[in-house]
């Protein structure tokens, strides 16, 4: 479909009401576009510039911040561009997800938790061609740094091609393919490497082949549809293919191309893929690299070399980025929303009821502080919600503080959060402590070279339930009451 009829139907479709769809990457950002949230920059310097004006426009932007679409970058040629914000804001949020456009907050969270609770994995379609198959590079013409690979931070340890990314790997004993978003960092031009953190999927697999003493095969690709990012940097069950899980949000097959070297599957629309082994046996340093903690975490340490056999890319090709750091940064938002989504539906299906929202705080990087608000109904009801808020697969992973109140708070407000957590909580009888959970090396609260455990803090911010009716009256206006004086004074009140 060409570029102006898909902003032509996308725009019929808003004022239908509905929501617009996409086949790829340039399809979604003529929408996005089109309703104002894409800003274009021409000149940057790949080497610091492009990752701190990312930063800047970022955490400077009043309102949503727009994807950033760069172009004519230095030393190279016009149309190699790169996006960096690819998912930070509401609106393109719930335009990959299929969603209403005006759903914002815990409106979209409840949107996407009912989506994924109603979900399901729609199989991968292999095809034999697709855009991305436009340009095949092999041999001596391979070259990662043919694109402008940003160097993202002051004191990253190299240029990492792979931030916005996916991470292609497949179990060698039960078959089935993963992909995740782990940071891959040039060594030159023919050679990369990837940082996997214990316990994810990619690092299990990974694990398995070089426990046989074979090399694993991987993809990494690096400029895709939104959605498959979406899905790439948050928790999908064991066994289940990312590419299956995608299907089933855009309620359609995701189309595939087999590697030539590997036999690795990679989306048939996807703008460049990597494609290589990692071998257990030759590694170099990665790293370090500033990551969405705010810190330089992880530091540096060998990791298994990928000599790269084949890149497939499209004509001016769009190299997707993200540049995580102290928050709120350029990817922040979205990893909240969804991660909210899944958190709260993974809650739900071990049984906990009446969960009236959750929200992962970006201050938290969507991970480290997460908050629960549950209607109670019987003793122990809130601890219940915060426990396992703490262990679900999308809550387990570098987690730090679980925050339970009421549902008269919205989760999503810090201020009516902190009310809560300072009147409602005592912190002798209201703080829980479960040790030794999964951490990892980029908790930057673990000192290097230690094993990947943390503490986490329940903290029950409800009120008491044994004289939960006899809790002080909370000192405000009913709504009724506020909408009776809101009409009527509406001139002085908006005036």
């Amino acid at each position: 479909m060409a570029a102006v009829e898909a902003t032509k139907i996308a725009e019929k479709e808003m004022k239908a009401g509905g929501t617009p769809s996409y086949t790829d990457l340039r399809e979604w950002l003529e929408i996005v576009e089109s309703f104002g949230q894409l800003k274009k920059v021409d000149g940057v310097d790949w080497n610091l510039e492009m990752g701190t004006l990312s930063e800047l426009i970022a955490q400077g932007s009043s309102g949503p911040v727009p994807a950033v679409l760069y172009d004519n970058i230095k030393d190279y040629p016009e149309g190699f561009r790169v996006l960096f914000a690819q998912n930070a804001s509401f609106k393109r949020m719930a335009l990959a997800l299929g969603l209403p456009l005006d759903y914002t907050d815990l409106d979209l969270v409840r949107a996407t938790r009912e989506k994924i609770s109603q979900h399901n994995p729609i199989p991968h379609r292999v095809v034999e061609n697709g855009p991305v198959m436009e340009n095949v590079l092999k041999g001596e013409d391979i070259n990662l740094l043919k694109f402008p690979v940003p160097f993202v931070h002051e004191l990253d340890g190299g240029r990492y091609i792979g931030t916005g990314c996916l991470v292609v790997t497949k179990d060698p004993d039960e078959g089935w393919v993963n992909f995740g978003t782990y940071r891959g960092m040039v060594q030159d031009e023919k050679s990369m490497n990837v940082y996997i953190s214990p316990g994810k999927h990619g690092r299990i697999q990974r694990d398995k082949w070089f426990d046989r003493g074979e090399k694993c095969p991987v993809i990494v690709c690096v400029g895709q549809d939104p959605v498959l990012f979406m899905v790439s940097g948050n928790e999908v069950d064991y066994g289940v293919s990312e590419y299956d899980y995608a299907g089933g949000l855009k309620g359609g097959p995701i189309d595939v191309i087999h590697g030539e070297v590997t036999g690795l599957p990679f989306p048939a629309h996807a703008e460049i893929v990597i494609e290589g082994f990692m071998d257990p046996e030759e590694r170099v340093t990665e790293g370090p690299f500033g990551e969405w903690t705010g810190y330089y975490a992880s530091n540096s340490r060998p990791e298994p070399l990928i000599r790269v056999q084949r890149i497939y890319h499209r004509n001016d090709p769009i190299l997707t980025a993200a540049r995580p750091g102290r928050p709120p940064s350029d990817y922040s938002i979205a990893k909240c929303m969804v991660k909210a989504a899944l958190i709260w539906d993974q809650v739900e299906k071990a049984g906990v009821p009446d969960v009236k929202g959750v929200w992962c705080h970006e201050a938290g990087g969507g991970r480290l502080l997460n908050i629960i608000s549950i209607k109670q109904r019987y003793p122990g009801h809130a601890r219940q919600a915060g426990f396992v808020a703490s262990q679900v697969h999308a809550g387990a992973y570098l987690g730090r503080y679980v925050i339970v109140v009421d549902d008269d708070i919205d989760p999503t407000k810090t201020f009516d959060v902190l009310w809560a957590l300072a009147t409602r909580s005592d912190p002798v009888d209201s703080i829980d402590i479960l040790r030794r959970c999964w951490s990892g090396p980029l908790d930057p609260r673990i000192q290097p070279g230690k094993k990947g455990f943390n503490s986490r803090a329940i903290i029950d911010a409800t009120r008491p339930f044994e004289w939960m009716k006899d809790f002080p009256p909370v000192a405000e206006s009913t709504p009724e009451l506020k909408k009776k004086v809101f009409d009527k004074w509406r001139h002085v009140i908006e005036g």
